[in-house]
């Protein structure tokens, strides 16, 4: 007799035991007895095989956390081209080419960097194409003065295409330094590089920046000499420029001269409208441009919310803001914060700011300067702090104002300490003006004339002198009314106010004979009505 462990069985430790003496035939149907009566007791028992788990066989590749954005993926490759310059891989001028235009699609100007210290500096200066795209990224990102370098280090410049140029003159536009700008353009005349349509609405719209009619109509005349008087790009920047320059009546021209209007073209004779005031053309341009189907933009219906005189004619604007889904536009819901407050509907400027979902210095700045003449606006600036909104000169302007009118001299004190020692806001005019007033109406003229003259870093001006004589005459204060008389005298000898309230306060003061001289002085210099 024979005791083996089958291979399964030996696993548990359970024994099989074969008699031999039996004939062949018996022991092979006592074998298939015993397995069967085994495999019937593993079913029943408490105790199961214990396979291994599977798993999936891993594939043989390295994993790898795909870029999730282009900036990362950028990078990524800027970093293995790195890698390669130091080891003294060539690398080909197609490839800093792709990169270039990725960083300016991306406007990411520091990668552009790393690629501008790869590129050999004489392969640079000999390839146009690559300069120009590293002179195109740095003027889109306002890096000009690096822009300027690698445009003065081009070989061939007088022989390369006008995009170099229009890229360095946008750069300048674009930072408002138009006179760079225009510089740039004639000395692009001068050398003989034939501008494009591309230049053009650059170069007008530096001409509207500096508010010069008579370059604007030198690169009018060039336009029509070059063929691009019917380009729309060209004659929206003209309308734009005419407009910008006070010359309403030829943006008006160039504006029906345009054969296919875009929205650029409407929005730009609009605000030119506004811009000069005139709200009933502004609004004839409005109504042509909803019943032509385009949409003015957010700019433009800011500007006429904030120049409407009619409430009606506000709240119509407002509801049609709302049905176009521009309500929330950040200009365009302070504008409406501007619009109530200015015809007494504080409970509404309060619902727009409150339902706005996000808010800038602008929407703060509105609210505070809403509640000037109520103590709401000390408030809504304590708000605007546990908001972690940034104050600014205006903020404290309009603070300083309302503390002046309601007579709240430590609080007006605490606001002027805390914009110069927490938010480093260095006082301006406006500031000492509101100052000057705010002791002046609570009867601190000697604090008022203190400021003026040990406080401000800053020859005072007319705003801050008047406020302080304002303040003498409330109060009778001869001494220092005469002072700030005499200043104002000089600063605006043609200001017959000045005149009367010194006038008021000699007369107050019993001083006919002062009162009657400064009368005369009024008749010498053609001011007595």
């Amino acid at each position: 007799m024979v005791t083996i462990l089958p291979p399964l069985a030996s696993s548990l430790h359970r024994r099989v035991t074969i008699n031999f003496s039996l004939p062949k035939s018996k022991r092979i149907q006592k074998h298939k007895q015993s397995q069967q009566k085994q495999i019937h007791q593993n079913k029943n028992s408490k105790t199961s095989l214990s396979y291994p788990r599977s798993y999936p066989t891993p594939l043989l590749i390295t994993q790898k956390s795909y870029p999730q954005t282009k900036l990362e993926a950028l990078d990524r490759v800027i970093k293995e081209l790195e890698a390669s310059a130091k080891n003294g891989i060539y690398i080909g001028i197609d490839i800093f080419a792709s990169l270039l235009e990725t960083c300016c699609e991306v406007r990411s100007i520091e990668h552009g960097v790393r690629i501008h210290r790869l590129i050999p500096p004489n392969l640079l200066r000999r390839n146009e194409g690559l300069s120009s795209k590293l002179l195109r990224l740095y003027a889109s990102c306002g890096y000009v003065e690096d822009a300027q370098q690698v445009f003065d280090q081009m070989s061939k410049r007088k022989n390369i295409s006008a995009f170099a140029w229009n890229s360095l003159i946008s750069g300048y536009t674009e930072l408002g330094q138009y006179e760079d700008a225009l510089a740039l353009y004639f000395q692009m005349e001068e050398e003989g590089v034939e501008p494009d349509m591309f230049t053009f609405p650059r170069v007008l719209k530096a001409c509207g920046g500096i508010g010069s009619i008579q370059i604007g109509m030198a690169v009018h005349r060039h336009v029509i000499r070059l063929g691009f008087s019917d380009d729309g790009f060209v004659l929206n920047a003209l309308v734009d420029m005419y407009a910008k320059c006070g010359d309403i009546v030829k943006a008006r021209r160039v504006f029906d001269q345009i054969g296919s209007r875009d929205p650029v073209s409407w929005n730009s004779i609009l605000t030119g409208y506004l811009h000069h005031g005139l709200l009933l053309e502004a609004l004839v341009i409005f109504h042509r441009m909803l019943q032509e189907g385009y949409r003015p933009d957010s700019v433009a219906v800011s500007a006429i919310l904030s120049r409407v005189t009619s409430l009606k004619l506000g709240v119509q604007i407002h509801g049609w803001t709302v049905r176009q889904g521009m309500e929330w536009n950040l200009s365009i819901a302070n504008s409406l914060i501007v619009l109530y407050s200015k015809h007494g509907e504080l409970a509404r400027a309060r619902q727009v700011f409150n339902q706005m979902p996000e808010r800038d210095v602008v929407s703060w700045n509105s609210i505070i300067s809403a509640h000037s003449k109520d103590p709401k606006a000390l408030v809504c600036f304590e708000q605007m702090e546990n908001a972690g909104a940034l104050p600014d000169n205006i903020t404290f302007v309009s603070l300083l104002s309302t503390c002046a009118h309601l007579g709240l001299v430590n609080d007006g004190e605490k606001l002027f300490s805390i914009m110069t020692n927490k938010y480093g806001l260095r006082p301006i005019m406006e500031h000492y003006g509101c100052m000057v007033n705010l002791y002046g109406r609570a009867g601190l003229v000697e604090e008022a004339y203190s400021m003026i003259v040990e406080r401000m870093e800053f020859e005072a001006g007319a705003t801050v002198w008047g406020a302080l004589l304002y303040a003498c005459c409330l109060h009778t204060n001869v001494e220092v009314g005469e002072a700030a008389a005499e200043r104002l005298f000089d600063l605006e000898p043609d200001n017959e106010r000045n005149f009367e309230l010194l006038m008021k306060i000699y007369g107050n003061a019993g001083r006919m004979e002062d009162m009657e001289r400064v009368r005369r002085m009024m008749v010498d210099r053609g001011l007595d009505s």
